[in-house]
């Protein structure tokens, strides 16, 4: 899998910003990705060194639209630390 079919978007909520004051960065990943298939794709994308990096796997939720009945798809999250002297400019001002 390519470095950038890996990170399918940044997560940017109220807790994922708190998090970037401890260096860590969350992301949507591809569904089959593994830890170190996240960690070259941030490394390679922003430029950093990345130190850990911690998995989710978000169920899908049931959705209703008047009587119907739906589920939403089921991802995966990748909270990302890197290395404290460095940042990502993606998440700045958000």
């Amino acid at each position: 899998m390519h470095p950038y079919e890996v990170i399918r978007r940044p997560i940017v909520t109220e807790k994922s910003t708190l998090l970037g004051t401890a260096h860590k960065y969350t992301f949507e990943v591809a569904r089959r990705a593994n830890k170190a298939q996240v960690s070259e794709a941030v490394e390679k994308a922003f430029n950093v060194s990345v130190l850990a990096v911690n998995m989710i796997h978000v169920p899908g939720k049931m959705r209703r639209m008047g009587r119907h009945r739906g589920i939403t798809s089921s991802w995966k999250k990748a909270v990302v630390t890197i290395h404290p002297d460095q940042r990502i400019e993606l998440y700045e001002g958000a």
